[in-house]
């Protein structure tokens, strides 16, 4: 659905984007992982059109290059920094945003009130925006996303700052949409929100691809083996092992084991194996 092939974007000379290559399935939910300052919202602009790489290239297939503006009608975008107008209502913003994409009449009237009722705003419709609260405008923020039915979906940190009740609405939209086959990247770095939504994920950091696959591929390749973590004569030992059960019997056999547990690698202990511990302000 999605191509970018060997894309380069710098400002300055700070490389934002580095030979950056991905390919996204159609009908896919895809997730772009990295730390602060690592990529993701350029990367994200350059495959809506909104940015032109310095090179390389970058497709929406059967329909063409982004920067095409014929092509971006078939995108939405729900960026990380709210795209929204306060002084307007909820309704209101999704009137505007459906007719910038060219809807009119009966067909704006319906997208608006189904995106309405789609993240849970069709009570709050004449609320103004810039009353609503974090969770209410991040969801408003979705559904002018959604107004102008996209094929393809790209949601940039779509759950910052918003409450447990909003986020977890959010989530059910995106497994609704991803379930109606749209194509969705999503890019964070909750670890969570990756594990439960995303089919395959790519580590970005410094620009550059780092490792791509699903959870499971890249525990297998990144994670190492589990921690068996035992306790025994009143100390606690941890030992990483490929064959736990051999390393829980020789522990046995030289004295009481009274308690045992298993810690098997987690994506967050890939993502910081490859991006490092370091702060990223």
């Amino acid at each position: 659905m999605l191509t970018l092939t060997n894309v380069r974007k710098s400002f300055g000379r700070t490389v934002a984007v580095d030979d950056l290559s991905l390919s996204i399935r159609r009908g896919e939910l895809f997730g772009l992982l990295g730390p602060n300052g690592a990529g993701k919202s350029t990367s994200v602009s350059l495959a809506v059109g909104l940015l032109a790489p310095d090179a390389g290239t970058i497709a929406i297939e059967g329909l063409g290059n982004p920067a095409d503006p014929a092509v971006r009608r078939r995108i939405g975008v729900a960026t990380q920094s709210l795209a929204l107008y306060d002084l307007l209502s909820a309704e209101e913003n999704l009137r505007f945003f459906g007719e910038v994409y060219g809807l009119s009449g009966a067909t704006l009237a319906d997208r608006v009130a189904w995106c309405l009722d789609f993240v849970g705003l069709t009570d709050r419709k004449d609320g103004r925006a810039g009353t609503y609260s974090g969770g209410m405008k991040r969801r408003l923020n979705l559904a002018a996303a959604l107004v102008h039915d996209p094929d393809l979906l790209l949601l940039d940190e779509p759950t910052v700052g918003v409450d447990p009740q909003s986020r977890n609405k959010i989530f059910e939209n995106i497994e609704t949409l991803h379930a109606q086959g749209r194509t969705i990247i999503y890019t964070t770095h909750y670890m969570e929100e990756a594990v439960r939504l995303c089919e395959r994920i790519a580590i970005v950091d410094a620009g550059r691809l780092l490792a791509s696959g699903t959870v499971a591929d890249l525990l297998a390749q990144y994670g190492g083996p589990p921690t068996l973590v035992v306790q025994a004569g009143g100390e606690e030992r941890r030992v990483q092992t490929a064959d736990p059960l051999a390393e829980l019997n020789r522990m046995a056999a030289s004295g009481t084991i009274h308690a045992f547990q298993m810690e098997r690698p987690t994506l967050e202990q890939v993502f910081l194996s490859l991006t490092g511990r370091s702060l990223r302000d």
